[in-house]
């Protein structure tokens, strides 16, 4: 399988336009704090999936796709704040929540996957 097959990276990558697009819009102080912090912490996710998936090793693959789904929990604490303080609205929060959940989902399957012999059907986009 080729990371671009790899259905958690994809989803990753597209919750990363998302979350860009909506801080792209906010004034200076807005994105140069909270918006920084959480375009980093999103970004993160895809990008240590696809670390992790280029170290070729089992144990380093694991390693990065705990430090995505830190990225993960991090980016559901950005959202929050977000949303708590009027930068997103109640229904672009729950929108990310749901995409946030179901990226977590498909992480933890593919974490548990890593280095067994029958590997499930990650690329499904059952949402």
């Amino acid at each position: 399988m080729k990371l671009d097959e790899l259905n958690d990276f994809n989803i990753a990558l597209e919750i990363g336009d998302k979350v860009w697009r909506v801080v792209y819009n906010w004034k200076y102080f807005e994105r140069q704090t909270v918006g920084f912090q959480l375009v980093r912490a999103v970004d993160s996710i895809a990008a240590n999936i696809s670390e992790g998936y280029g170290r070729f090793s089992f144990k380093e693959n694991k390693q990065f796709c705990y430090y995505s789904r830190g990225s993960l929990f991090e980016t559901k604490t950005w959202i929050a704040k977000a949303n708590n303080r009027g930068l997103i609205g109640n229904e672009d929060f729950e929108n990310f929540k749901v995409d946030i959940d179901f990226i977590g989902k498909k992480l933890n399957s593919y974490i548990n996957s890593i280095g067994k012999k029958s590997i499930p059907d990650l690329n499904t986009n059952d949402k």
